[in-house]
């Protein structure tokens, strides 16, 4: 009640607005151009929107964007604290998809996705090798990359020497900032001085590697960069030893990679041939024989890998997603990874070897389960508790079992029944709410469609159909 009579008065506050616009818009506002966007209310930003972009009255407008504000007040102001000029909720669906047995221990996974067929997909293939014996994941490091980019204009063996002499001390001056990751278990591993003149004059740069336990440790890493390129200028300045104006060190950006080849994780299932039993009318040595085909293809050439590595990406995000991790930088990284060799490439690998069929997936990834978003958002949180607070090593796993399970589904059905018939199955749900049809009308779509090919035109026809059957005559 209390929400409705807020709301109440804040859509009448937003009729107010909207009819004084010489008092309020005209002056400033300019050509849509909008000043001090940001301090607005959310119902003045969403008034502004309503006039300038949407052309409708504001009180529809902020109707259709609090539609899916939360009640609870404090939960709402929480998530407009996630990010900029936040006028609303973008929901997806969250669901959760079981029978995964990952090193012996059963999980429930979370996964945030609008792509109906994903989560019945990955489910169905865990169940599959659950029964085969589960489930093989591995990290093989966890190192993260950082980098302080610099030019540096003076003799470049005096650079290497004096650094060689000095980066203990220079990597000691960041002991304020790396202590408690240092009693974590984490810290600043490695520092190294990269001469990159032959690409770009005077170029020069740390590459630094980090370990950042269960954090994602982006601000962790940035704060060690910029203290190493202040500190590294400053020494350099003071030394005596580069006093020439061409010898001073300009810092050009300090900030780390979403690139981590050194945060690597593996997954893998195996069994014999004959234990995959008939897999969608196939016969067991027919089907892997076909499936490892497919992946060879997906090695072999770039469109094939581009929407191969896109249905792994289907599961590892949805998860990441869910967990409250970055996942742009997922992606980016990956899919860096997949065109290290100089073509865009399969992220897994299939084999036959001695009767039995391998399928593994090799990539790098660096996701944390402490900080940021994953402690924060109140789903996220649920999320991990679901997986039993995993450590960010174990997360990784999951991470890589889940674009397994993903993976295996996709091709399995690309080459047997193909892959329209589970996917618009899934879709047809959505179909039948595009066109509005009720729920007797959907029943019997679902009934008709149980065994044939679905597409939106044939649902539409067929509804067409079923209400011109029902329709009173007209005489």
């Amino acid at each position: 009640m209390f929400r409705k009579i807020c709301l109440f008065f804040c859509l009448n506050y937003a009729v107010f607005i909207y009819f004084c616009e010489g008092l309020f818009f005209d002056f400033q506002f300019t050509m849509r151009k909008v000043s001090s966007f940001s301090k607005l209310t959310k119902y003045e930003k969403i008034s502004w929107l309503a006039k300038n972009f949407l052309y409708e009255s504001p009180v529809d407008v902020i109707n259709n964007f609090a539609g899916f504000w939360y009640e609870n007040v404090e939960i709402q102001k929480q998530f407009d604290g996630f990010s900029e000029n936040t006028i609303s909720n973008f929901h997806l669906p969250f669901g959760v998809a079981p029978n995964f047995l990952i090193n012996g221990k059963d999980y429930v996974i979370p996964m945030v996705t609008e792509e109906s067929s994903v989560v019945a997909a990955v489910s169905n293939a865990a169940k599959f090798w659950m029964e085969r014996g589960g489930i093989e994941a591995e990290v093989i490091d966890t190192l993260k990359i950082g980098q302080v980019h610099f030019f540096y204009n003076g003799d470049a063996k005096k650079l290497k020497q004096y650094f060689t002499e000095n980066s203990e001390a220079l990597i000691q001056s960041t002991e304020d900032l790396t202590a408690n990751m240092d009693k974590r278990g984490g810290g600043l591993r490695k520092l190294e001085l990269l001469d990159m003149t032959h690409l770009e004059p005077y170029y020069f740069q740390f590459k630094a590697s980090f370990e950042t336990c269960d954090s994602m440790g982006a601000n962790f890493i940035n704060s060690v960069l910029e203290k190493l390129g202040s500190e590294f200028r400053k020494m350099t300045a003071n030394s005596g030893q580069f006093q020439k104006p061409e010898e001073a060190i300009e810092i050009n950006m300090c900030i780390l990679s979403n690139y981590t080849p050194d945060c690597i994780v593996e997954a893998k299932v195996r069994c014999k041939i004959e234990d995959l039993g008939i897999v969608n009318g196939f016969a067991p040595q027919h089907f892997a024989d076909k499936f490892t085909k497919a992946v060879r293809i997906a090695e072999i050439d770039v469109h094939r890998a581009t929407t191969h590595n896109k249905g792994i990406l289907n599961g590892i995000d949805s998860l990441v997603i869910a967990t409250g991790n970055d996942f742009r930088a997922v992606e980016s990284c990956i899919h860096t990874y997949a065109s290290r060799d100089g073509q865009y490439r399969s992220l897994s690998k299939a084999w036959i070897e001695n009767d039995y069929f391998n399928l593994s997936l090799k990539f790098p990834i660096a996701l944390g389960t402490v900080g940021g978003l994953t402690t924060l958002h109140p789903l996220a949180k649920t999320s991990l508790q679901i997986l039993g607070n995993p450590s960010a090593a174990d997360l990784m796993k999951i991470a890589a079992a889940v674009g397994l399970m993903q993976n295996f589904a996709a091709v399995k059905s690309l080459t047997t029944t193909g892959i329209q018939l589970g996917h618009m199955k899934m879709h047809l749900t959505n179909i039948i709410a595009e066109l509005k049809a009720n729920m007797d009308e959907a029943k019997q779509i679902e009934t008709y469609f149980s065994d044939k090919v679905i597409s939106v035109s044939e649902v539409r026809n067929y509804l067409s159909r079923l209400r011109d059957s029902i329709s009173p005559k007209t005489i």
